[in-house]
């Protein structure tokens, strides 16, 4: 649907641009076609030495994580890549959490559904690392959660052995303490008293480790 499509044909048939680039940040285009919307994110803008160093490398593993994760419900399809500084993705037709106010009242079974979502996806093999910031969580027009920008993922894979295999844990604690940080936020009495010690409980090797994860995932949400 999206095959052949060049970078020029991108700029020419966008329908609206949902983020400009930055030094560091691609530009995330909106496009139509035949009644199928897509959001193409696109280095192409950047700088020459970012576009072709970073660009390309976010690129290659935001592609890789899609791939591991085609067909996989609650992750928008990976239509397609550009010249190896672009890629097509499925625009999901919801509302992120971003958008909704904190007086509204989520669906009890929406936190349900997005913890099973998320225990799925680690079973996968692959961790988001970046819930905790609502815009990346969707509902969508089904009701159903959407988890979008893959940009921060890694896999178990990378992380398989000492010491970022603990890393890699840790990672997987912040993709569900998001839930309950969500549940904090919007329905609050439904975060039982074991949520609370999981969300708060910080040791001291923990807290090392945090460290580590936080400078690695503000690194990769820089340039992603």
């Amino acid at each position: 649907m999206f095959e052949g499509l060049t970078l020029a044909d991108i700029s020419k048939r966008q329908c609206g641009i949902l983020r400009k680039p930055t030094g560091t940040r691609p530009v995330i285009w909106r496009i139509e076609e035949n009644g199928v919307k897509a959001i193409v994110k696109d280095f192409s803008l950047n700088s020459f030495w970012f576009r072709n160093i970073a660009g390309r490398f976010l690129i290659w593993r935001e592609k890789k994580a899609y791939k591991k994760l085609e067909g996989f419900p609650g992750v928008p399809a990976l239509f397609g890549s550009i010249g190896g500084v672009a890629l097509i993705i499925e625009e999901i037709q919801g509302t992120d959490l971003g958008s909704i106010e904190v007086s509204k009242k989520l669906d009890k079974n929406f936190f349900r559904d997005l913890k099973q979502l998320i225990d799925r996806l680690h079973d996968r093999g692959i961790v988001h690392c970046d819930l905790k910031r609502a815009p990346n969580i969707m509902i969508g027009n089904d009701g159903n959660p959407y988890i979008i920008d893959w940009a921060a993922s890694i896999s178990r894979s990378e992380f398989g052995f000492f010491p970022l295999n603990l890393i890699y844990k840790r990672f997987i604690q912040d993709d569900l303490n998001a839930v309950i940080k969500i549940k904090l936020k919007w329905r609050p009495e439904s975060v039982s008293p074991e949520e609370m010690l999981q969300y708060a409980e910080r040791s001291r090797v923990e807290r090392i480790i945090r460290a580590i994860r936080d400078c690695l995932r503000n690194f990769l949400k820089k340039i992603a």
